[in-house]
Formats: structure tokens, sequence, C-alpha cells
């Protein structure tokens, strides 16, 4: 029987303020950055202390491995991170030296966007060798998933609800991207900037869709929401437009509203990192203010039990793939 593994793939962080200039040629491929850009991320790390997403993803990985364990899948689940240590191709390298013969390999980023998570299965693949791997494309509508978001929404929702003496609506963000990566510009012609989804010169990338559905689930499992928008954040520095619509323009929309009170819930992250810790909790909540917005967000999902049992689904899945692909060789 073949040894098996599973393989949990994120966007990897540093550990300390200085080894943000090195990170960031990682994340940009080596193309130069404004030195004024890598200064604001710097001074952004700075004011959270460190991004925990690292440790917080083995701390998920030793919980997928538990969830496998009950269930009578015992085997081990590896880390690899895109632009920091532990890289994916130094996982991958140690996987096939401990005897690894297949494995299931997830992206904790549920939406799928074929180019960023793209990039996550060519770093893979480019280090699999005679390694047989299942790529779990996206998972951004598994109700495992919807329900870890709901769970960690409802007692915000409550608690704001309760202060407030109002009803409370939510704001739903996914990481935004390059409109170049999910848009192709009409024949002859460069991109017009930014289009709300899915627009008409859409590509067939599925991220835009994909973060819209997730929201959708996890708002149909609390219905005791009002309203609900959604919006993209954290856009680049450089590189061209982004995909829309930001934040920022959807609290302006939220304030003429007369809204007075919001939870901003990120359902395109698994984790704290700086994306919640500086760009939600400072920089939004922030804005928020001086819009006369009180803004709250639910707890990360971080070691959320549910979604433990999501990733462990898909585990479980992609090994039951490789077992029959082998069965059948």
């Amino acid at each position: 029987m073949a040894k098996q593994a599973v393989l949990l793939l994120a966007h990897g962080t540093p550990e300390t303020v200085e080894q943000i200039p090195e990170y960031l040629r990682n994340v940009v491929s080596g193309r130069p950055l404004p030195q004024a850009v890598v200064e604001e991320i710097q001074h952004r790390y700075s004011l959270i202390g460190k991004s925990p997403l690292t440790e917080i993803t083995l701390a998920q990985a030793r919980l997928v491995e538990e969830k496998l364990a009950a269930t009578g899948e015992r085997v081990p689940v590896y880390v690899g991170m895109r632009n920091w240590r532990p890289y994916i191709p130094d996982v991958v390298k140690q996987m096939r030296a401990n005897g690894v013969e297949e494995a299931a390999v997830i992206c904790m980023a549920p939406q799928n966007s074929r180019t960023s998570v793209g990039l996550y299965r060519r770093a893979v693949e480019a280090e699999a060798g005679g390694l047989r791997i299942d790529f779990t494309e996206g998972w951004a509508e598994h109700p495992l998933l919807a329900d870890a978001f709901a769970e960690r929404l409802r007692p915000a929702l409550a608690k704001l609800t309760a202060e407030v003496g109002e009803a409370v609506p939510v704001l739903f963000t996914a990481h935004s991207v390059p409109t170049r990566t999910v848009e192709a510009p009409a024949a002859g012609a460069e991109s017009a900037g930014p289009r709300l989804w899915p627009g008409p010169a859409a590509t067939g990338d599925p991220y835009v869709e994909d973060a819209r559905r997730t929201a959708e689930l996890v708002a149909a499992r609390v219905p005791e929401i009002s309203r609900w928008w959604f919006a993209f954040q954290s856009q680049g520095a450089s590189g061209g437009p982004w995909i829309g619509p930001g934040v920022e323009e959807t609290l302006d929309k939220i304030a003429s509203e007369g809204v007075t009170a919001l939870i901003l819930q990120p359902i395109g992250f698994l984790c704290d990192h700086v994306e919640i810790l500086f760009d939600v909790d400072i920089l939004f909540r922030e804005y928020a203010s001086k819009k006369r917005i009180r803004l709250e967000r639910p707890e990360s999902l971080n070691a959320s039990e549910t979604l433990a049992g999501a990733v462990a689904e898909l585990a479980r899945k992609g090994l039951e793939r490789l077992k029959d692909a082998r069965a059948k060789d």
C-alpha cells in the first residue's frame, strides 16, 4: 500500500519586520517595488507585532490530522508556504524523503483563482517527482466552511445588536486580485479597470463568483442578518487596477444609508494575519469611525473545529481518489 499524506498550502508570512523586503520579493517574483511600498508594509507589521499566519496554519494542520485519525485515516499533515518558510518546494522534498508516495493537496484559500491558486499547484508539481498528488482546486461552497463562518458571526452579531439596540447589517469581504488575472480585455484593447462581478469580459476564472457564493452561503445560515453587502479588500499598491468594489467605497455607500453600526466579516481568509489585524482592525475601523460607523468583526476561524472538519473531509476525498486511481493502474 502506498504511503499517503496531506499537504496544506498557504501564503506564508515573515516572522520579523526586518524580513519584509525578502518576503515582498518572493510575493512579486523578484520584481522591484518602490521603497515607499516596502516601508509601508513594514509599518503595518510593526503596528500588529507580527502575523500569526504560519503558527495558526500549523495548528490547523494538527487539528486536521486529529480529525482524520478519528475516522481511521492515520496520515501525516504537512504545511507548505508559497512566499515564506517552510517553502512549498522544501516541504515536498521532505515528504518524498519521508517516503510519502501520494498526497492530497489543499490550498487554504477556499475561493479558487486560476492565477493565485494555480501558482500553489505549480509549486507543488515542480518538486513532486514521482509523488502522486490530488489537488483540490477550490472549496468555496463547502457546507462546513459556511458553517464555520456562521458560527463565528452569530455571537458577534448578537452582541453588537444588543449593544446598539437595533438590527446590525454585515459586510462580507474577500481579498482583491489584479483585474488582469480574472478578466481579459477586448481584442486589441486594454482593460478599462475594475469591474463588479461577474463582468461581461470575464475569462471564466471562478474567483469572484466563488467569493460571492461563500458570502451568500454564510448569510443564508444567519437569518437574523438584516442586510448585507460584499466588497473586496486589501488591493495591492502597484501593478495596475484591482477588482472591486473596495471596502472604503462600500463603507461610503453604507454610511450614506444611515448605518451607524456594522459587522465586517472577511470570508476569504481562514486565520488572522496582516490583512485582518491591520487592514480590518486598524485601517477599516478608523475609516468607518470617520463615517460615524461603529465597525466590529467576528473572531477569525483560526482553530475552528468546524473548519478542521471541512479540510479533513476534503483530504479524505482526495486520498480516496488517489487510492481509486492506483487501483485502476
